[in-house]
């Protein structure tokens, strides 16, 4: 066979996995949107009109496939929060952060899901969210350090934010989408320095949040 043969056998070939990959990609965001990253991988591959095994071929594991569907939310996430810790001022900064984290959580799921837990033994996860831990860090300092959020907010604390909010998402998102805007802003009020009242009980350590989110990922 010439090389002019094996071309017009391949590409064509080439297409047809890009394609497969684009639809099940797709169908992913949308079934994980919906359902959350628990979706069923027998209805994703079949919303994209393949067989199972061409989706594992694709994506081998469940992760493989949360990471790809779930890139584009991630970036927009990612910009937003660098945009945020780019502010000068520190409480505005802050907000910023938390709008742009919850906007881009709202109306999917499946990304709530993912923020709201760990993966353990999966490199690419646990490195969006140790990034994530850290943005907070950041953010939340220099609002703290300007005087202007309460010096005894943790990250636990914006974690355990992310939480709330999900099952304030999870309730209103047909009836009232927005609600979670009014839910996040009642919570900054209350992380305003001048609010702060001593609090009985302790932030979690970082060894008991992460043991939290993991516990979240077995739960169902």
């Amino acid at each position: 066979m010439s090389i002019g043969e094996v071309e017009r056998v391949g590409m064509p070939r080439r297409r047809d996995a890009i394609e497969r990959h684009g639809r099940l990609i797709a169908a992913a965001q949308r079934e994980f949107a919906v359902r959350g990253v628990n979706a069923s991988l027998e209805g994703i591959a079949r919303d994209a009109g393949v067989a199972i095994g061409t989706l594992y071929r694709h994506f081998p594991t469940r992760l493989d496939l949360l990471l790809a569907a779930f890139e584009p939310r991630l970036q927009e996430f990612l910009d937003g929060a660098k945009t945020a810790l780019e502010i000068d001022d520190p409480w505005e900064g802050l907000v910023s952060y938390l709008e742009n984290l919850f906007r881009v959580q709202a109306g999917d799921r499946g990304f709530n899901d993912f923020l709201s837990r760990r993966f353990p033994g999966n490199a690419d996860t646990e490195r969006i969210h140790d990034q994530m831990c850290r943005q907070i860090e950041s953010v939340l300092a220099r609002a703290q350090e300007a005087g202007q959020a309460r010096p005894d907010i943790a990250v636990a604390d914006i974690v355990n934010l992310i939480w709330f909010n999900g099952r304030v998402m999870d309730a209103t998102s047909t009836s009232a989408p927005g609600a979670w805007r009014r839910q996040l802003y009642l919570m900054l009020d209350a992380y305003r320095a001048e609010r702060a009242h001593p609090i009985p009980e302790p932030p979690m350590t970082d060894e008991q949040l992460y043991d939290a989110m993991v516990h979240l990922g077995k739960a169902d």
